[in-house]
């Protein structure tokens, strides 16, 4: 009777587990998940060591295993919008940039200074430059680019610490099928040359 007793309750708790991990592997798949900042490139709105949550579905609910294929599209990525994507040189790797173009839009940067459709667009208090030296664009597309056209389902993208990130300016555009979510908190902090907790970041919202 005993030992009916223990395999009824092993049976349960693997039940339980097997259920536990469906659900973890649904949420993660379709809803939200974790990921770490491991550049500066986002600084100062992301730090490294920064953990955040993306939310997977706000812009649809993607098809497991099909290159990024949409089931049930919600809406497109915006102007403003901190997304996660794969980068377009190499699909295993995700990065985190700001969009700043989307399709149809005429992206043109002069001396530093981002342009959209022939408007000034400087995203005060989230954009920082570091590097007083403007390059030329025949030198590089850091500091002078474009104009150019954003394509048909496509994004342009920048990290907000424009002087030290590999975005848009340097390979190109994000295609909309390669956007993973948009970031929506950081959950914790670990500033790894302290060896310490930035508790003032954990909860922080980026919407």
């Amino acid at each position: 009777m005993d030992s009916i007793k223990q395999k009824g309750k092993l049976r349960e708790n693997i039940e339980v587990i097997i259920i536990a991990v469906i659900i973890a592997m649904f949420i993660r798949t379709f809803v939200v998940q974790a990921y770490k900042i491991p550049s500066g490139s986002m600084k100062d709105t992301l730090l490294i060591g920064d953990h955040l949550l993306v939310n997977k579905f706000i812009y649809g609910i993607k098809i497991p295993f099909t290159d990024g294929k949409t089931l049930i599209p919600v809406k497109k990525p915006g102007h403003g919008d901190v997304i996660v994507f794969r980068y377009p040189k190499d699909p295993d790797k995700d990065f985190i940039k700001r969009v700043v173009g989307t399709e149809g839009d005429i992206i043109e940067i002069k001396n530093k200074k981002l342009y959209i459709n022939g408007e000034l667009k400087e995203y005060k208090d989230k954009v920082k430059y570091i590097d007083p030296i403007i390059y030329p664009a025949a030198l590089s597309h850091r500091d002078n680019l474009g104009p150019i056209t954003v394509p048909e389902d496509s994004l342009f993208v920048m990290g907000d610490n424009r002087d030290n990130s590999h975005d848009s300016r340097f390979w190109g555009f994000v295609e909309l099928h390669e956007v993973k979510g948009e970031a929506l908190m950081i959950h914790w902090s670990w500033k790894q040359d302290k060896f310490g907790v930035r508790w003032n970041r954990i909860g922080n919202l980026l919407l």
